[in-house]
C-alpha cells in the first residue's frame, strides 16, 4: 500500500494530475490507476519509471509517509548548511548530478568526511560512486524484468550468502 500512498502524496505536492504523471513517467493510464488503487504490486521496471518520472528514488516510494515530513526537510537543510563546499561542487559540476532525485542529493549532503564537511574531491568521488550504483540498479531492474531475471536472482542470492557468511 505504501507506493500508492506515496505516489498520491507526491502528486499532491507537485500539483500533478494522473494524466500528467502518466505522461511524465511514460506509464499507461490503466497501470497508473492500478498503482494508485493499490490493486497490485508493480514490477521493478514500472517502479523505476514511476520514480524517475516523479524525480524521486524508488526507495522513496516505499518510505513510511511520516518519515518524509518536516523532519526530513529540516535535516536536509541542516546537512546542506554544514557542507557548503559540497554545495559549491554540485554547482560547479552539474553534469555529475544530472537527473538526481531529492533523495540522492539528501544522501550526498548527509555524508560527512573525517573531521567534518566533505571536500570538493570527496563530494565528486561520492557523486561518481552514487552514479555507478544508480546505473547498476537501473541495469538490475531491466534484467529482473527480462528472461534473465531468474539467473540474476540466483546469482544475487549466492553472492549475498557468501558476503554475509564472511566473519
Amino acid at each position: 500500500m505504501l507506493p500508492a500512498a506515496n505516489v498520491r502524496r507526491l502528486m499532491a505536492s507537485m500539483d500533478m494530475t494522473q494524466s500528467q504523471v502518466a505522461e511524465a513517467t511514460g506509464l499507461d493510464g490503466r497501470t497508473l490507476r492500478s498503482i494508485l488503487q493499490g490493486d497490485s504490486q508493480p514490477h521493478a521496471r514500472t517502479l523505476h519509471k514511476l520514480a524517475e518520472g516523479l524525480g524521486v528514488s524508488v526507495d522513496e516510494l516505499f518510505q513510511e509517509p511520516g518519515l518524509l515530513g518536516n523532519c526530513a526537510l529540516t535535516a536536509s537543510s541542516f546537512d546542506r548548511a554544514t557542507n557548503p563546499i559540497a554545495v559549491d561542487a554540485v554547482e560547479a559540476h552539474p553534469e555529475l548530478f544530472r537527473d538526481w532525485t531529492v533523495a540522492e542529493f539528501n544522501e550526498l549532503f548527509s555524508r560527512m568526511a573525517v573531521g567534518g564537511e566533505l571536500t570538493e574531491a570527496g563530494t565528486l568521488a561520492a557523486a561518481r560512486k552514487m552514479n555507478e550504483r544508480r546505473e547498476l540498479m537501473r541495469q538490475v531492474a531491466v534484467i529482473l524484468e527480462s528472461t534473465e531475471g531468474d539467473v540474476l536472482r540466483d546469482f544475487i542470492q549466492l553472492m549475498y550468502r557468501r558476503a554475509t557468511s564472511i566473519s
